[in-house]
């Protein structure tokens, strides 16, 4: 079936972004896994590209392309690559729509230029030690000063991609109490300088898979947050919360597609190369119809993912169908990639093969954003159950 999602300019890029990571990324991603990070000046590489300011209005140095499809480029052609940029994604797919939704002409002047440079990299704190789905129950405190020029932040936050690196973070926090009636009630955001007097970044995770990405521990003691980087109205913060969800559920989505696609891809290269008893382990029927069966389910992802780019670019994507496509991709490369793993027997196992390293880093997949059980209840939901 011919695919229609992208275009001629969507080629190019593809063709710019495969050449970049080949002589960019694959000679020191092995480095990178072994320090758990990319290195700073990365990200300023990936600024001259124009990676980060494609959907960026013209004004602020972007090129004001209105369109998920670039990014849906990139996520084939890390995965396909078998490597990862780090927190670059989250600088994109978090921290960009709370700008454009929230930020005053006057913060996106501000803002918006270094976003698209990489001269500061922005990344998202909600999740804290004791709340993970249940941000209602969030304890980071932010209090307006008596004088009202600033807030002064307290509290501590967990699991924050792109938090060893980042130069802006977007913190929620309390600025008043819940209502009785309304638990959400009271949650601001503020986009905090990492920089600040008592801001500080603590353990960097030491995760099961995604050892690129710099995921951190932040803490906060007494912080002063200018009034000026509250972004949107006070206390509305939750509210803010769930209108990125959908594209951020559909990313997670779409790149989870693209890592069943390439571990087809690794695993067809793999049978055809490796001999058993004499001849290729392709030879095989049982191997024929384990990636035949593979196939079949990364082409009906790929659908799925297309179809909800479709939607996003649109404007049309709900949170269900955002829940259904991230629930459907998300599971199919659960299943696809342990396959594909099991296809290379023991060297599967290895790190060493981009197989071994895909599985480990696709586990989350069915966690963030909304664990697989999440999903399923928004899904029913909206089927009115």
């Amino acid at each position: 079936m011919r695919r229609t999602v992208f275009n001629e300019d969507h080629e190019a890029f593809r063709e710019t972004i495969r050449a970049f990571i080949e002589a960019e990324v694959v000679p020191v991603h092995d480095e990178w896994l072994a320090v758990g990070q990319a290195p700073r000046d990365f990200y300023y590489k990936l600024g001259e590209l124009g990676v980060f300011g494609i959907r960026v209005p013209e004004e602020y140095g972007g090129a004001g392309i209105d369109s998920h499809k670039f990014e849906a480029v990139m996520y084939e052609e890390t995965s396909r690559a078998g490597v990862s940029f780090g927190g670059s994604g989250v600088h994109v797919l978090l921290g960009l729509p709370y700008i454009e939704m929230l930020a005053t002409d006057e913060q996106k002047k501000r803002f918006l230029p270094k976003f698209v440079s990489g001269e500061e990299m922005w990344a998202l704190a909600m999740t804290e030690p004791g709340t993970g789905s249940d941000l209602a129950g969030m304890k980071t405190t932010a209090k307006l000063s008596d004088d009202g020029t600033h807030y002064v932040l307290n509290g501590a936050k967990t699991f924050i991609t792109g938090g060893v690196h980042a130069d802006r973070v977007i913190v929620c926090a309390r600025t008043a109490a819940p209502r009785e009636d309304d638990r959400r009630f009271g949650i601001s955001l503020f986009a905090v300088d990492t920089k600040s007097e008592g801001y500080s970044v603590g353990r960097k995770l030491d995760k099961l898979g995604l050892k690129v990405s710099d995921t951190a521990e932040l803490a906060f003691v007494d912080v002063k947050i200018p009034v000026e980087d509250l972004l949107g109205e006070e206390n509305k913060g939750f509210g803010y919360l769930g209108l990125n969800l959908a594209s951020e559920r559909w990313g997670i989505a779409f790149g989870a597609y693209a890592q069943a696609k390439a571990a087809v891809r690794f695993a067809k290269e793999y049978v055809q190369e490796r001999t058993v008893f004499g001849k290729p382990v392709a030879a095989f029927q049982n191997t024929k119809f384990e990636l035949a069966a593979c196939q079949a389910e990364v082409d009906a992802a790929e659908a799925v993912a297309d179809r909800a780019l479709e939607a996003l670019d649109a404007g049309e994507l709900s949170p269900a169908e955002a829940a259904s496509a991230k629930l459907f991709c998300t599971e199919v490369a659960h299943r696809v990639i342990d396959k594909c793993l099991q296809l290379h027997g023991g060297y599967g196992f290895m790190n060493e093969y981009p197989i071994a390293r895909l599985y480990a880093d696709n586990r989350v997949n069915r966690i963030y954003g909304g664990t697989s059980e999440v999903m399923k209840m928004i899904i029913a939901k909206s089927m009115g159950l």
